[in-house]
């Protein structure tokens, strides 16, 4: 049974078998602050998790173990389930992104336009698979189910900006121009 002195946070990771977070550490750190704000203006709603996550994200660059826990004080939910919400989009990441971001579409028209190919010949210029990044962690490399441009397929987003009819030469063209 907890002591009174033990937090919340500490009561629910230890359930959890998750280290405590340091409280020193998030006192100090304005990212936290923004992020009770927030937390605060969707009234800590639970159902606000996702765009809590968003804002973590934003703030943090990615979504630490410490980040994870705050939210999960924060909005009074168990941990288990912000870290299975954090994983289950795609669109959130567990460990810090590369200078750069491509994202390859493997939805359905842009596999079919050669978006596999593409992909295979970025892992191996990159010597990366999806999700990793490259150990000068200047590139990451993942991919997305559809980003929702069927029309220029292959599509591939290099930093947040959408090209279409992405082939071999170009996607590699493209990577070593931000990797120098």
């Amino acid at each position: 049974m907890p002591t009174a002195a033990v937090s919340k946070t500490e009561t629910l990771a230890q359930a959890e078998g998750v280290a405590p977070k340091d409280k020193q550490k998030d006192q100090g750190d304005l990212r936290f602050k923004r992020l009770d704000v927030t937390m605060k203006r969707n009234q800590f709603k639970p159902d606000a998790l996702i765009e809590v996550l968003h804002a973590a994200q934003e703030a943090f660059g990615y979504l630490d173990e410490d980040v994870l826990m705050h939210v999960a004080h924060g909005l009074k939910l168990p941990l288990s389930r912000v870290y299975g919400v954090a994983t289950f989009y795609h669109l959130f990441s567990l460990k810090p992104n590369g200078e750069h971001n491509c994202v390859v579409c493997t939805g359905t028209a842009c596999y079919v336009k050669g978006s596999g190919k593409v992909m295979a010949a970025l892992k191996a210029e990159l010597g990366i698979e999806e999700g990793e990044t490259t150990a000068d962690g200047k590139i990451s490399l993942m991919s997305a189910r559809c980003i929702g441009a069927c029309g220029i397929a292959p599509a591939i987003v290099y930093d947040g900006e959408v090209a279409g009819k992405q082939q071999v030469a170009d996607a590699i063209a493209k990577i070593n121009a931000l990797r120098a």
